[in-house]
């Protein structure tokens, strides 16, 4: 039987993978809508958390880079995604109940979060922040048994330099992405304000903006996060499927 040919993996690509409606229940009694995106036919060797921008400002679980991921890397990195809307966070999926509550009772949503990857038995889940979704895993990710944190554009607004602090006591891995061009904090700031955090990996990416616009953008980041979670599958193919002495290399 003759193997399709190879297309290249651009913006609209959903590469194959187990595509689950979930809700998550927070403490304070509510509920979340969200989507876990699995493995076709294998489990996953990590899981990835992803905590969305600021809903305010037009975040949520489909925000590009979050969508992207749980489109490709189920399928590229053997990856579990799971995505899910903040309170009061509104997006094709549904909108989840409760009201933004300033990063603060988001720390709820959070726990909800690391709770169903308990409770589906989800391996080495590594929470993936992305602008407020940094400070919601600066602040909260060590309440939780995380593998490891990612962050993408950290603002760096509402974590406090007692926040930043407390991750040098923890042996959990971190890996910040700054955008060269970024909006809020550009590498020589970012540099100043992690100066407390000297064991965090912090990646300055040339020509980088805060919202990752464009499919090379989209690449690096993938890549970055794929090259933290689960280094025996970067760097990621570019073509599906998989020519099969790439496949036979990562997997």
């Amino acid at each position: 039987m003759t193997e399709p040919e190879p297309i290249e993996i651009r913006a609209g690509a959903e590469l194959p993978a187990n595509r689950e409606e979930v809700q998550l229940h927070t403490a304070d009694g509510l509920t979340l809508v969200g989507e876990l995106a699995t493995p076709l036919d294998r489990p996953p060797v990590a899981t990835l958390v992803t905590l969305h921008p600021l809903p305010t400002a037009g975040g949520f679980m489909d925000s590009h880079i979050l969508r992207k991921a749980a489109a490709r890397l189920p399928a590229l990195a053997d990856l579990a995604v799971l995505r899910f809307n903040t309170r009061g966070t509104s997006s094709p999926r549904g909108t989840s109940d409760g009201s933004f509550g300033e990063g603060i009772a988001e720390r709820e949503d959070v726990a909800a979060a690391m709770a169903f990857v308990a409770q589906r038995g989800l391996p080495n889940p590594w929470l993936v922040g992305w602008s407020f979704g940094t400070e919601l895993a600066l602040k909260y990710g060590l309440e939780h048994d995380i593998a490891g944190a990612v962050l993408l554009s950290p603002p760096l607004h509402r974590t406090t330099e007692a926040e930043l602090q407390r991750w040098n006591g923890s042996p959990v891995p971190l890996v910040a992405l700054i955008p060269e061009l970024d909006d809020y904090l550009r590498p020589d700031a970012a540099a100043e304000r992690f100066a407390v955090l000297p064991r965090i990996r912090r990646i300055d990416v040339e020509g980088g903006r805060h919202l990752w616009v464009g499919e090379s953008q989209t690449r690096r980041v993938l890549d970055e996060i794929v090259a933290a979670v689960n280094p025996a599958a970067s760097p990621l193919p570019t073509t599906w499927p998989v020519p099969a002495e790439q496949a036979r290399s990562s997997g």
